[in-house]
């Protein structure tokens, strides 16, 4: 039997995977996506633009973008102007964002800080985790990268949600290929792969929601089935806003 202590407690833990945002077209609808689940009328959110070394430029753009939201937006720097409490910055935010680039570097930068902790911490607390590109596989046990130069599978993920990630499954040619012969070899678990366009809700570890910007665009489940291999492709609820935004190739 549950106590009220534990009903008081238990909280709702929340990641977004998203195929877009800002990064690759300002106007996106997907942002707004985000902001939308947290329940919050203004809620804070905190960029990690640890994958592109904390670009100076990417860490603008962000502030452009989301400064025209209803949001309070922040930035968290591992290169540059890194704060003394990291724990007293991360435990002041309703979403953390986190952009494209390596994923491998993102991975080992934040385990150096201790990011990968607090950001668990956080999670598990009710704050929203999102990103983009290598900013979405973080999350997971596994993905299909190309960190390292030509794509190859990454087995060193945070783990949050299960499984394995691909982004960008409908715009660069090699993924899809790549990525289905990893699943059906088993060199990476079960997985998700997400066209940019769309985004995807979990909540408590669990496909939550499907949407997508562009009517093409989704989110396609691939697991091992016996000698082959099994695919569903996703109906995405269409958002309202700009359907024929840029696109634009980012490291993941």
């Amino acid at each position: 039997m549950h106590s009220e202590r534990d009903a008081a407690v238990a909280v709702e833990r929340r990641i977004v995977l998203l195929g877009g945002g800002f990064s690759l077209d300002p106007d996106s609808p997907l942002d707004e996506f985000v902001l939308a689940g947290t329940g919050s009328d203004c809620p804070r959110v905190c960029f990690l633009a640890t994958a592109g070394g904390d670009a100076r430029e990417d860490i603008a753009a962000f502030h452009a973008a989301f400064g025209r939201l209803n949001c309070v937006p922040s930035h968290l720097s591992l290169f540059h102007d890194i704060p003394d409490d990291l724990e007293a910055v991360m435990a002041n935010q309703d979403v953390f964002y986190v952009g494209g680039g390596s994923t491998a570097n993102l991975l080992a930068v934040w385990r150096l800080h201790g990011l990968d902790r607090l950001l668990a911490d956080a999670y598990r607390r009710g704050v929203v985790l999102c990103g983009v590109s290598a900013g979405a596989a973080c999350w997971f046990e596994g993905c299909l990268t190309d960190s390292f130069g030509p794509l190859r599978e990454l087995h060193d993920g945070l783990g949050l949600l299960p499984g394995s990630f691909c982004p960008h499954f409908d715009s660069e040619p090699d993924r899809a290929p790549m990525y289905i012969r990893a699943v059906e070899t088993g060199s990476l678990p079960d997985g998700w792969a997400l066209d940019d366009g769309a985004a995807v809700l979990f909540r408590d570890e669990r496909l939550a929601e499907v949407v997508a910007a562009t009517p093409a665009s989704t989110l396609t489940r691939i697991r091992r089935d016996g000698d082959g291999i099994d695919m569903r492709r996703y109906e995405p609820r269409l958002l309202p806003g700009r359907v024929d935004g840029p696109r634009a190739d980012h490291v993941g």
